[in-house]
């Protein structure tokens, strides 16, 4: 999957396209370069988060957390949906370089911030929106982080849940005092949005 080529894609309001085609004629334009294999939109769990983050009030002007970013296809949406500052953190070195290099393919450097490290290293921040599209047993070990990093009444995005984990994914969150706004069942993921009361 390294360094394919792809043919655009629009999904929620966004087109996909890679880095060096022209801008398109619909949709909000993202650009993604060729290194890496850490997705670029089609999977059914991030095209569930674009649509979602597009009929989502209040990006515009928040502070985002896009944790374990990958490419950076939903911290680079959430720029350009005018969001006024994005963190986009992965453990993955090679992840956070390739997150780096499509947030400059997108000239959106000034709103995101590409960081490889934990959780912890922003420990003494908060967030209006945090975007979280990882796999459920990382969504479950990291839920009194996540909650503690949302300002109250700030809301958390969580995909990539298998369908057999919904229940313990919103048993978890449900316990941490947030309040399930939205969910998206899918062929085989399940998408959630929480609200932090």
């Amino acid at each position: 999957m390294s360094g394919r080529i792809f043919e655009p894609s629009t999904i929620g309001g966004f087109t996909i396209v890679p880095e060096g085609a022209p801008a398109p004629d619909n949709g909000i334009p993202l650009f993604l370069g060729k290194r890496g294999a850490f997705g670029s939109g089609e999977h059914e769990t991030t095209a569930s988060c674009l649509e979602v983050m597009r009929s989502l009030p209040g990006v515009a002007g928040a502070r985002v957390l896009d944790l374990g970013s990958g490419t950076g296809i939903l911290a680079i949406a959430s720029a350009k949906l005018q969001a006024a500052s994005v963190v986009a953190i992965d453990l993955d070195w090679r992840a956070a370089t390739s997150c780096h290099d499509n947030v400059r393919i997108n000239r959106e450097e000034r709103r995101v911030l590409t960081v490889c490290g934990e959780l912890a290293c922003l420990a003494n921040h908060q967030f209006d929106l945090i975007l979280a599209n990882i796999y459920a047993d990382i969504l479950l070990a990291v839920a009194d982080q996540l909650v503690s990093l949302t300002r109250p009444g700030g809301s958390i995005l969580l995909s990539g849940i298998p369908l057999q984990d919904k229940y313990d994914i919103w048993r978890r969150y449900d316990n941490q005092g947030c309040e399930l706004v939205n969910s998206r069942i899918m062929e085989e993921y399940v998408t959630y949005l929480w609200r932090k009361r």
